[in-house]
């Protein structure tokens, strides 16, 4: 893998992130697709700026806002983009900042490396196999003093992170959740973790940031047992694991696959072992 390809993803990620901070500003005209999701012109202009970005890596992009590439191609790609320009688009329009730009470099059907941008924090979560997992609270103000994402350059990113994940301090068995997509399989799936553990606590939130708390050390486990597509999950699973978390199938307890004939993901479940809680 080549250490330029974060370096790139990181650029995009967070040059996407500011002109959708700009469109935040702004009246947010909402379209909906075909599955009746909604979609918006922070979606869509996300999506030109990273693919004009990561072009360089002349690596295959397949993305939410360009996802019609048939399997019969897809399935001879090696490393490749994997990307959702804004994730939480019902966050983005809620206006509740909880929304990212995710962006996974995959191996296969493996997450490699991933950065994911939360821009109404400016926060930056980056991983790289093998290199751990890490997060910049002042993204931008921090990119700004590295004049070009090269390896050396990426390298001085990392020496100013927080690597991940950050152990916290004595807390309840922590459980992150969709904050727009709850499910009765999840509550209870809730109700039998409440049986089992006296002291639990759960945090809500949107978009990636859910595999983010997991990460840190914020939560111990974040169960999705709803639908979601490999770009929504790709990034925060290079995340989640390089910061020593688990992001398996709910079912079968096997990692969770990618470049499928069909991008919808099974059900799953991101857990941090015990000895990193």
């Amino acid at each position: 893998m080549k250490t330029e390809w974060i370096g790139l993803a990181i650029q995009a990620a967070c040059q996407a992130g500011r002109k959708i901070l700009e469109l935040y500003a702004t009246d947010i005209k909402v379209e909906h697709k075909a599955d009746h999701s909604p979609v918006t012109v922070a979606d869509k202009q996300a999506h030109t700026i990273i693919r004009s970005i990561l072009a360089p890596s002349a690596l295959p992009l397949l993305s939410e806002e360009g996802r019609d590439i048939p399997f019969e191609q897809r399935r001879a790609w090696k490393y490749y983009w994997l990307v959702d320009p804004l994730d939480g688009t019902k966050e983005f329009i809620k206006r509740n900042g909880e929304f990212t730009v995710n962006i996974a470099l995959m191996d296969v059907d493996r997450p490699i490396g991933g950065v994911i941008y939360v821009p109404v924090m400016d926060r930056l979560y980056f991983a790289e196999k093998n290199r751990g997992a890490y997060k910049v609270t002042d993204a931008q103000a921090t990119l700004g003093r590295i004049k070009a994402m090269d390896a050396v350059a990426l390298d001085e990113l990392i020496a100013s992170a927080q690597r991940l994940p950050n152990r916290q301090a004595a807390r309840p068995f922590t459980l992150a959740g969709s904050r727009s997509h709850a499910t009765q399989e999840l509550e209870d799936y809730l109700a039998q973790v409440r049986s089992a553990k006296k002291d639990i606590a759960f945090i809500s939130a949107g978009s990636s940031l859910k595999f983010c708390l997991v990460a840190e050390g914020a939560a111990d486990q974040y169960p999705r047992l709803g639908p979601t597509m490999e770009w929504d999950t790709a990034a925060g699973q290079a995340v989640a694991e390089a910061a020593g978390a688990h992001v398996l199938e709910f079912e079968g307890r096997t990692p969770l696959r990618y470049n499928k004939k069909s991008l919808l993901n099974p059900w799953f479940i991101v857990e941090l072992p015990d000895q990193q809680r």
